[in-house]
């Protein structure tokens, strides 16, 4: 029994330098991030992409914003409409009239053994017309009329990739906080290390690359079998710190979308979670580490009251919730996320939960549907 104080130290010790240190290294660098004010901006001719499937009143909702950009130089916008049965073809034939910038595909049979949107993407990059290609989904909506403008100023010499921020949009009632909370920490966490020159993902709701870079890779060709990972293992797989470029301006985000309920949010979360077991080991270590010591900090913490002085302990836990509280102030202020800020310490007893509940997702069988 006389170790167990020792043994306390050690643990609390450990998990609590290792928190820091993500927070510190990491994280602290989307915080203090100082977004571009260069207003000589070069604008290239830009390919967005977008793949729907029985999405009508999504695209009717949404697409408007996407059209309606402000952007000079030459651009299309891609819509590839995987074999809807809704009213998205006469939806799209519509707004055909009205901007010819609109180039319509329509896919009538499905891929075998591709499952997912891996396919119709495929066909979209394919038939785009340009060099740089930027992509969305049906159910975003871009969150000014600069959204094209600034996102592709981030393609600098050597770049081949830009990762950008796609939010939720705001709505009442504590599943939308969630949702938003969860969507804000995975972007704290993909965003900083791009900034660290360590990318290991990014997401489709909001992402740039080169046609040549996915041609480079031979497409999804390494995982199509996969329902998900479009958007996260195809970046795993390509993205390094001397190709990736990270913009984070409230002009240049998306705003999806959210799950109206509890078991479609459950069912997305777990199809997203499940691609993390094939992210390269080191990006799995790294973030197991982060995830491990978040999930022991609290028990970690009873101990250390029960074992340890209060002198100690307490000294301690304050200096985590304020480097903490300033990195997610920061944050969540730089992603226009604010309003979560109050509630930060309940997030993170939150993400205890999370982490516990969908770990379950590395080892279950992904689903074949996509969204």
């Amino acid at each position: 029994m006389v170790f167990l104080p020792w043994i306390a130290l050690g643990a609390f010790g450990f998990v609590l330098i290792v928190q820091l240190y993500f927070y510190l290294r990491y994280f602290r660098l989307l915080a203090f991030h100082k977004t571009s004010t260069d207003q000589h901006l070069r604008e290239h001719p830009v390919s967005v992409i977008i793949c729907a499937r029985d999405e009508a009143d999504e695209i009717e909702a949404n697409l408007l914003g996407v059209l309606a950009q402000s952007y000079r130089s030459t651009h299309e916008i891609v819509i590839v409409n995987d074999n809807s049965q809704d009213d998205t073809k006469y939806l799209l034939d519509g707004l055909y009239k009205d901007f010819k910038q609109l180039h319509i595909v329509e896919l009538k049979q499905e891929a075998v053994h591709i499952p997912g949107k891996k396919f119709p993407l495929s066909v979209g990059i394919k038939s785009a017309k340009h060099e740089l290609l930027l992509l969305t989904d049906a159910d975003c909506i871009p969150t000014s009329e600069h959204w094209i403008k600034k996102m592709q100023n981030g393609f600098s010499e050597g770049i081949e990739i830009v990762l950008g921020y796609g939010g939720y949009k705001k709505a009442k009632g504590i599943l939308n906080k969630i949702i938003r909370f969860d969507t804000f920490h995975t972007a704290l966490q993909y965003l900083s290390f791009a900034l660290a020159g360590q990318p290991y993902m990014g997401v489709g709701r909001n992402l740039a690359y080169k046609k040549q870079l996915f041609f480079k890779q031979k497409g999804f060709a390494s995982h199509h079998h996969l329902p998900g990972g479009d958007d996260d293992l195809f970046i795993n797989g390509c993205a390094n710190g001397l190709n990736t470029a990270v913009v984070v301006d409230k002009d240049a985000f998306t705003l999806s979308t959210p799950a109206k309920n509890w078991s479609t949010w459950v069912a997305q979360k777990e199809r997203h979670n499940a691609t993390g077991k094939f992210y390269k080991l080191k990006d799995r270590v790294v973030l197991g580490i982060y995830m491990v010591t978040h999930i022991l900090f609290y028990p970690a913490l009873v101990c250390a009251f029960y074992f340890l002085p209060m002198t100690w302990v307490l000294p301690a836990l304050l200096l985590k919730l304020l480097v903490q509280g300033v990195v997610f102030y920061k944050a969540m202020h730089k992603l226009d996320e604010k309003d979560l800020f109050p509630y930060y310490i309940l997030w993170d007893l939150w993400m205890i939960l999370y982490y516990t509940y969908f770990m379950s997702s590395l080892w279950k069988k992904p689903k074949t549907q996509w969204s």
